[in-house]
């Protein structure tokens, strides 16, 4: 018996069954609890925390008995189909706790911290750059605050900084007797030095991951389409990065309203942030939450070794923005040494973009508009490369109207 599906059958949620499956999880967790806290930890108004309370005690799963709490039937559900069975509460209570959390599996982060110390050099080519183990860590615990963890199958769209093998860690920590067997994590990279390096940890140590090798450019395998409840990605710090690696991760997700997307980006000027906003919405997500400074990395003077972490959420309107094959240029240096043809998608007008192009950079494209009627979605119809440090008029296109303005 499926009681979130029964529960749904009888009331319906713009939040999605993503909040029915909390209520109860909170229910387990915290066994007494009031409706109105309830409430409070579903972000929900109280009538509707108090509506999914009553077609989930109608379904057998909770009772109310000095608060709220699951039946036998319900404790049981949980503990079998999500893999709540043999976890340490105390663990994973001061795990939500700021103050507690680091010192509570400050063994995990030693271990971490030998690990990520072997772990291969970064590629600047493709944008690698090394997260701390405490930031890796950090996102783990992220992932575990936001219930997309235990029991749910978890994507890696790139992961040269190890989250999956932080995640793996942490549930060995969690689930101490072992025998934890719903979690699993899959991992999506184009480096196989990193793949192999990741592979190998976890079959010493017996970690749920599971590797791929896959140039993102590419298309998604069919194999792993609308399997998954929730992904990372650390993308190249572009536009053309974040929406690629977001589109790739979307297509994998379970189509599903609600389900998170843990990115991390580099702390950006606000015209390039309102385009990436305009991206989110053109793919049809929501900003659940943005934590500045949330990554520390290693060496990345560029970015002053910071970035922020957004929370994205689907909707019944998420799609991805490239979900065919990725010709445009993707990485910082590539970005910087090109000059791209992009066509409007309402006036088919064409507009230059890079190294003396009309807009320097195709974030300033978007939030501008096209130059004949100031629609704001493009395709890219050519590339080149452009080898001419200063602005130099042979470098463009016979009709562009660029000036010495925009030069890089």
């Amino acid at each position: 018996m499926n009681y979130i599906e029964q529960a749904s059958k009888h009331i319906r949620l713009q939040e999605g069954i993503q909040a029915i499956e909390q209520l109860l999880l909170e229910c387990y967790l915290k066994p007494g609890i009031s409706t109105k806290e309830l409430a409070r930890k579903t972000l929900l108004p109280t009538p509707v925390a108090a509506a999914i309370k009553r077609e989930l005690i109608k379904a057998g799963a909770l009772l109310q008995d000095r608060g709220v709490r699951c039946t036998k039937g319900g404790l049981t559900w949980v503990e079998r189909n999500w893999g709540y069975r043999g976890l340490d509460h105390s663990l994973y209570h001061e795990l939500f706790d700021e103050t507690k959390w680091m010192e509570s599996i400050k063994d995990v982060l030693i271990i971490l911290e030998e690990l990520l110390a072997l772990r291969p050099s970064a590629d600047v080519q493709i944008d690698q750059s090394k997260c701390t183990p405490e930031t890796s860590l950090r996102r783990a615990i992220l992932c575990l605050k936001q219930h997309a963890l235990i029991g749910k199958k978890i994507l890696c769209v790139g992961d040269d900084d190890m989250v999956s093998v932080s995640i793996g860690l942490l549930l060995q920590r969690l689930f101490p007797d072992g025998g934890h067997t719903v979690t699993h994590v899959d991992v999506l990279d184009t480096d196989p030095r990193f793949l192999s390096y990741i592979e190998k940890i976890a079959n010493e140590r017996k970690l749920p991951i599971v590797c791929h090798r896959l140039d993102l450019r590419e298309p998604l395998p069919e194999n792993l389409h609308k399997q998954y409840d929730c992904f990372f990605t650390d993308p190249p710090y572009t536009l053309q990065g974040m929406s690629l690696f977001v589109s790739r991760g979307i297509q994998a997700l379970k189509r599903e309203k609600g389900l998170p997307i843990f990115l991390s980006f580099a702390h950006k000027s606000p015209p390039l942030m309102l385009a990436m906003q305009r991206e989110f919405v053109c793919m049809g997500l929501t900003v659940s939450a943005n934590f500045p400074q949330f990554n520390t990395y290693e060496g990345a003077e560029m970015i002053a070794n910071r970035s922020q972490m957004f929370i994205l959420r689907t909707t019944d309107q998420s799609k991805p923005e490239y979900p065919e094959k990725f010709t445009d240029a993707l990485y910082t240096g590539e970005v910087k040494r090109t000059l791209r043809t992009y066509r409007c998608k309402q006036c088919s007008k064409d507009v230059y973009v890079g190294m003396n192009g009309e807009f320097v950079t195709i974030e300033q494209l978007k939030n501008e508009g096209c130059t004949g009627c100031g629609y704001d979605r493009f395709e890219m119809v050519d590339k080149r490369q452009v080898t001419a440090d200063r602005y130099d008029k042979s470098n463009l296109p016979m009709n562009s109207t660029a000036d010495a303005r925009n030069d890089v």
